[in-house]
Order: C-alpha cells, then sequence, then structure tokens
C-alpha cells in the first residue's frame, strides 16, 4: 500500500473534519435549536401539527438519515479526490496484486 503525503493527508483530514463540524451544526439546530425556538415556531404548522413538534417528531429522523447519505456521498467524493480508493484497499487486504 503507497504511503500517502504528510500534506495530503492534513487536507485529506482538515476536509473531513470540516465536514464533520458542519454535520454536527446541523444536527445540533435540527435537535435542539427547534426545541429551544418551539414557541415562535409553532405558529408554523405541517399536517396539522406544529413544526415543532413535527421536527422532533418525524423531521429530526429523516434529517439524521439525509445527513447519512450526504456523508457517505461526501465521503466517497473526498476518498476520490485524495487517491484513496476503498475497491484498491479491499483489493490488497484480500491478497490481491494490483496493476500499477
Amino acid at each position: 500500500m503507497k504511503k500517502i503525503d504528510k500534506k495530503v493527508a492534513d487536507s485529506y483530514f482538515r476536509e473531513k473534519t470540516r465536514n464533520m463540524i458542519i454535520y454536527f451544526i446541523v444536527w445540533f439546530l435540527v435537535s435542539y435549536g427547534v426545541v429551544l425556538l418551539a414557541e415562535p415556531l409553532s405558529e408554523f404548522t405541517i399536517n396539522g401539527f406544529p413544526f415543532h413538534y413535527f421536527m422532533g417528531a418525524q423531521g429530526a429522523v429523516i434529517t439524521f438519515i439525509i445527513l447519512l447519505f450526504v456523508n457517505a456521498k461526501l465521503g466517497d467524493a473526498i476518498d476520490r479526490k485524495y487517491g484513496i480508493d476503498e475497491e484498491k484497499n479491499r483489493q490488497i487486504s484480500s491478497g490481491k496484486v494490483l496493476d500499477h
């Protein structure tokens, strides 16, 4: 398995960390922000339920599932950008020889 240059590795982890911080901010806003703003958000309704109740019951779960898919898609794109290929890693770990 080839070694990754320190600058490339630092850039890779900086980008992955930035994305995780963004996901945590979205998670916080959806989980706690809606609760903290429940009173003003109760004016809006979705399917007859106040918005804050809907976000607590359904919206947070849907948002988390969407975040999982976004993380997978962006994570794969970042891996490809920095030359970290999951298929090659799988082949290497199984003992197969790779053509360079």
